[in-house]
């Protein structure tokens, strides 16, 4: 005869014996779990449980947004400014060469810093700062001297800021996600282009052309704000200092001999997309600026509301697609988004030359939001794809950076050059050329990047 069970007490019934295979899940650290990490989301790596908080994605959204608005003031507001200042189209082409040389001569050293600095929030910071600065001093002192300074000390602060961002937003995700939070970034930055366009066209037209600067230098505050909201233990590193949580199972470190320089020169797809981006600044860079100084030309008085449209067009574009993008990236792969983004830039040229109406004008840029979807999010990832076992991820970056910079030098002034002795006509068609052989280039040379998913054991 057994004992009665306590009135507190049941007995086991078979479906509450444990199985033997049974395993329970891992919880997360205790110090893991603060107050606003509440509802945070995880970085689905495999093997990884870290997790992000609401307060550091809230933070680098909002950080993209404001950095994206501190930047239009130095965009096609420039040509604007200077043309009804009664400078040339050969003096503002070299005005703005000498900050595309910078950046030019900035972009190597800026990712090696970024890969050195202890704290990247740091950076980030310190280029806001020198950029607002920046803009200050074009408004408060624009005599040429000052001038070229400030673009100078302009370009310098971005050759830091951009590899800073991409830094701290793959280390905060990991590789398994880089695309969907690029993507990300460039949605917000998208809307904070079209945002501060809207703002800066409507101080240029009902103030004057000195408040668009004066309110970038003003815009430094939030975006300070926006930065300080990112945890900076969840960015503990650059992606080269994080554990294997973010590489693929047959990753393994670089050879001693391919990495820094030597395994940049020596990586054919890094090597391929740099000589591909050269082409396509070289004719993109220009064109916007053109637009502006045509339109200035046409029509002073509303010139500064229709470049704000110009802008506005393609970041509304960029916001709507380029989450959609960076999903697409991860399903079908690189290449196909690279041609469409190049494909957009020929066709924008051809038409930016045969048209003379300023609604259309606008319209165009629907094209220039394609090809800012397609590279706001392909520029990091395809580089973070090539450089993911040497360990160089922001080297690599200023290296492309460097690329693009010598196509953006040379295209502001051959531009300039082209329209004051061959008219706005024959320039439009030269950079729609150069334009569709970097679209040749991509169809012939470029590789595949996506790493390739690892096969299941049998």
């Amino acid at each position: 005869m057994t004992a009665p069970l306590p009135k507190n007490r049941r007995a086991l019934k078979p479906r509450d014996v444990p199985r033997p295979d049974y395993r329970p899940r891992p919880l997360p650290r205790r110090d893991a779990l603060t107050d606003d990490a509440q509802g945070a989301t995880a970085a689905e790596a495999p093997g990884d449980m870290k997790l992000i908080s609401r307060r550091s994605t809230r933070g680098l959204d909002g950080f993209a947004f404001f950095v994206a608005n501190l930047q239009t003031g130095f965009g096609p507001f420039l040509a604007v400014y200077f043309t009804q200042a009664k400078w040339t189209q050969s003096d503002i082409g070299f005005a703005l060469t000498v900050g595309s040389l910078v950046s030019l001569l900035g972009q190597v050293p800026g990712g090696a810093f970024v890969d050195a600095v202890r704290s990247r929030r740091f950076a980030a910071g310190f280029s806001v700062v020198a950029i607002a600065l920046s803009a200050f001093a074009l408004a408060m002192w624009p005599n040429f001297l000052v001038v070229l300074l400030a673009m100078a000390a302009h370009s310098a602060a971005s050759c830091i800021l951009t590899p800073a961002i991409a830094a701290i937003s793959i280390a905060l995700v990991g590789h398994a996600r880089a695309g969907e939070r690029l993507g990300r970034n460039a949605s917000f930055s998208a809307l904070g282009n079209a945002v501060a366009a809207a703002g800066m066209g409507a101080c240029g037209y009902y103030v004057s052309n000195d408040a668009v600067f004066y309110l970038t230098a003003a815009l430094m505050v939030p975006t300070l704000i926006a930065l300080s909201r990112i945890r900076a233990d969840e960015i503990d590193g650059p992606p080269r200092a994080k554990p294997s949580a973010d590489r693929a199972p047959d990753d393994k470190p670089a050879p001693r001999g391919e990495s820094g320089l030597r395994g940049l020169l020596t990586n054919r797809a890094l090597l391929c997309f740099g000589a591909c981006m050269t082409l396509f600044f070289l004719a993109n860079a220009a064109m916007l600026p053109l637009v502006g100084s045509m339109l200035t030309l046409r029509a002073s008085e509303t010139a500064t509301a229709l470049i704000a449209a110009c802008i506005v067009v393609p970041q509304v574009v960029l916001a709507l697609s380029a989450p959609a993008v960076g999903r697409a990236a991860e399903r079908w792969g690189r290449r196909p988004l690279l041609l469409l983004g190049f494909a957009a830039l020929p066709i924008r040229g051809l038409l930016f030359a045969y048209v003379d109406s300023p609604e259309l004008l606008v319209a165009i840029q629907v094209f220039d939001g394609v090809s800012a979807a397609v590279f706001g999010v392909m520029v990091p990832l395809v580089v973070s794809d090539a450089t993911r076992k040497s360990g160089h991820f922001n080297l690599a970056l200023g290296a492309v950076g460097t690329a693009m910079g010598i196509g953006a030098a040379l295209s502001t002034s051959l531009a300039g050059i082209m329209a004051d002795r061959l008219g706005s006509h024959t320039a439009f068609l030269g950079l729609a050329i150069v334009g569709f052989a970097a679209f040749a280039l991509v169809a012939l040379i470029m590789p595949e990047t996506r790493p390739a998913e690892p096969r299941p054991e049998a």
